[in-house]
């Protein structure tokens, strides 16, 4: 019953006790209602708040500390690089394999703690179908990882299979045209073999310049790489995204899953 309706309740009560019936098992029945509820009635006008009993969870309990700790390192962290409910759950089966609890349990409590600290995060997918080596879709995105101690900002390299949905995913320092053909050419490898359609942002190192419609003025060094692999390539609309929602969403999920927690590894000096 909403508070409201209860209040106004409380008060027909009180009336009928003043006014009418005058006794609590007799305004019970007139009423439908307990004796106990008059008793509440007659005592205060308000009615009391509802207790909220604080619900016990053995198998949690243990597990809110290390979830808590986790998402309070999340503020600091790049806001791409974030634990997912799942990725947490991941940890706690790697990193406490003595706690066996479901990943449901865990994206419950992960939903309301998100909930209190005003997170929210949806996806929304739409479903393709590709032909096996018709298109492919390449981006760069950043991810952060500390090198030699140092938290480092870096540009990594993805291609998409749209028919697959494999993945090829290689970080560099500086998103220069060398490493985006490279990173080509061992994407290539990785896939053994080339796409028909590789489809692109309009990116500095293909893109020379955006002309009207779909025509772009590409960079010659690129022309003749394509030519070289005989691949076609497309270019999205500027500031289109969803153009190529197939690469944009690996990029998110691949940072989500492998660049989280920040990774850490040693690189040599002067490399």
């Amino acid at each position: 019953m909403e508070r409201k309706a209860k209040v106004e309740l409380f008060e027909q009560i009180r009336r009928e006790y003043e006014f009418g019936d005058g006794t609590v098992l007799g305004i019970a029945r007139k009423l439908g209602v307990h004796r106990r509820m008059v008793r509440q009635a007659l005592a205060s006008a308000a009615p009391p708040e509802r207790q909220q009993w604080e619900r016990k969870r053995p198998i949690m309990a243990p597990l809110m500390p290390f979830i808590d700790a986790v998402l309070e390192a999340d503020r600091n962290a790049p806001r791409k690089q974030r634990h997912t409910a799942h990725r947490i759950w991941q940890r706690i089966v790697t990193e406490q394999p003595e706690r066996k609890v479901s990943e449901v349990t865990i994206r419950q409590y992960v939903r309301e703690r998100k909930r209190e600290l005003g997170w929210s995060v949806r996806a929304t997918c739409v479903p393709q179908s590709y032909a096996p080596g018709q298109e492919g879709q390449v981006d760069w995105y950043e991810a952060w990882a500390e090198l030699n101690g140092e938290r480092i900002k870096l540009q990594v390299f993805a291609i998409r299979s749209m028919a697959s949905g494999a993945a090829f995913h290689r970080a560099y320092h500086r998103a220069t045209q060398q490493a985006f053909l490279e990173a080509h050419e061992h994407a290539f490898q990785y896939f053994a073999g080339v796409f028909r359609i590789l489809r692109y942002d309009n990116l500095k190192a293909a893109v020379k310049k955006i002309l009207r419609g779909f025509r772009r003025e590409e960079t010659v060094r690129f022309i003749a790489f394509r030519s070289h692999w005989r691949f076609q390539s497309e270019f999205c609309t500027p500031e289109e995204p969803h153009e190529k929602g197939g690469i944009e969403g690996e990029a998110g999920y691949f940072r989500r899953n492998h660049w989280v927690p920040v990774p850490k590894a040693r690189e040599p000096r002067g490399s």
